[in-house]
């Protein structure tokens, strides 16, 4: 079937929630894809920060062949599988945490944490939970309620009580918020959707001294941010700060759903048999694939650290060139943004039609997340598409 045809059918049978662009993606090798009517794209997008290894990776088809041959795709949690035990070893290895909870997506992981919180908070006389203004956490209740934009809650009203949003990077608004009974504050330490905003390090770290003075507990959101995308295994990592519960999903399952609380000390042993589970989780495919990506987590992030640089570096050329469409390009590693004063999606379109995919990030921020793997080959010719892409619009 053509892009044509299969838009059509989508469009029939879809539920009208996705503004789609007008391509299918047949088959992917390295960080390059292709659609239906055999056009290539490089890919700056990388299934919106989960492709990690990009496509066609020879570890991931043989652990997921391994697995098929196996004859046990899923078993559910009434029982132990050997590649979940071994994920969660090596998640609990390279973050320093102590205990790992398996689900299916970063909503569902931080709708765990939520969980963790109130009920840690709950023999206390704690409910309230702190998020701030322009975050982002997820689509479900719980995290839809934590997410700080008033565009994600229209028409979904009331929202779950005992929320209250204080600014990202604005310790004192913090302060004004909580009090005795704050059972956790939840932060993205690089926000994605909000605008690719890092945090500033004072600010962690005020939020660790604040949680601990309170008794509450500190989240960290890295389900963009985390495994690698920032050029450490985890973002928390830049910061010298660490959380008592970190929330993880996007690049973890290789490319199938997959999601993870971890918890730290304070945090350890909050759930109990009975308190939350996901049948899906730890699921034998997702969790094999997991395997491979944790392997080459540190040497990769490594790599996406220095590339990264030369990324930013690329993209800050581009705003300098661009003054009159662009206002600066901000971000860690291999996640950036150019924040633009004019659409992302009109700018987006004009590089798909360069064969280049990027997305957008709010209403006003060009982002960046290519595969791990993307060489500084790939970036020089991704920017140069971008570059085009501006210039058609001056």
């Amino acid at each position: 079937m053509s892009n044509q045809e299969i838009v059509s059918l989508g469009k029939q049978n879809y539920m009208s929630n996705y503004s789609q662009f007008p391509i299918a993606i047949r088959s992917g090798k390295g960080i390059c894809l292709t659609d239906e009517d055999g056009k290539e794209y490089l890919d700056f997008v990388a299934g919106i920060a989960v492709n990690a290894l990009g496509y066609g990776n020879e570890d991931e088809k043989k652990a997921l062949l391994e697995v098929i041959e196996s004859g046990v795709l899923h078993t559910s949690n009434l029982y132990y599988n050997s590649h979940a035990v071994h994920a969660a070893k090596m998640l609990n290895d390279l973050a320093g945490s102590e205990e790992v909870f398996f689900c299916n997506s970063g909503a569902e992981a931080n709708e765990g944490a939520l969980k963790m919180a109130r009920k840690y908070g709950s023999s206390k006389g704690k409910s309230v939970i702190i998020s701030f203004n322009h975050s982002f956490h997820g689509r479900t209740y719980g995290a839809v309620t934590v997410t700080g934009q008033e565009k994600y809650h229209k028409g979904f009203a009331p929202m779950l009580p005992s929320v209250v949003y204080a600014d990202f990077n604005n310790l004192d608004s913090v302060k004004a918020l909580a009090d005795e009974h704050t059972a956790a504050i939840i932060v993205e330490p690089l926000q994605g959707e909000g605008g690719i905003i890092p945090a500033e390090k004072s600010f962690l770290e005020g939020l660790r001294v604040l949680a601990d003075e309170l008794d509450a507990l500190l989240i960290f959101d890295e389900v963009q941010c985390g495994l690698g995308r920032t050029g450490k295994p985890f973002c928390f990592q830049h910061y010298g700060v660490e959380p008592d519960i970190l929330t993880l999903a996007k690049a973890l399952g290789g490319g199938l759903p997959m999601g993870a609380v971890l918890a730290f000390k304070r945090a350890k042993g909050i759930f109990s048999p009975g308190d939350h589970a996901a049948t899906f989780g730890g699921n034998v495919a997702s969790a094999a694939l997991a395997e491979v990506v944790l392997s080459k987590l540190p040497d990769l992030s490594a790599e996406v650290e220095r590339k990264g640089e030369y990324l930013g570096a690329k993209l800050r050329q581009i705003v300098s060139k661009h003054p009159s469409l662009c206002i600066e390009e901000r971000g860690l590693g291999f996640m950036r943004g150019i924040e633009l004063k004019i659409s992302p999606r009109d700018v987006i379109a004009e590089c798909m039609k360069n064969g280049l995919l990027v997305c957008s990030a709010g209403y006003t921020v060009l982002r960046f997340v290519p595969p791990l793997i993307a060489s500084e080959e790939n970036i020089d010719k991704a920017v140069a598409i971008v570059d085009e892409a501006l210039t058609a619009f001056e």
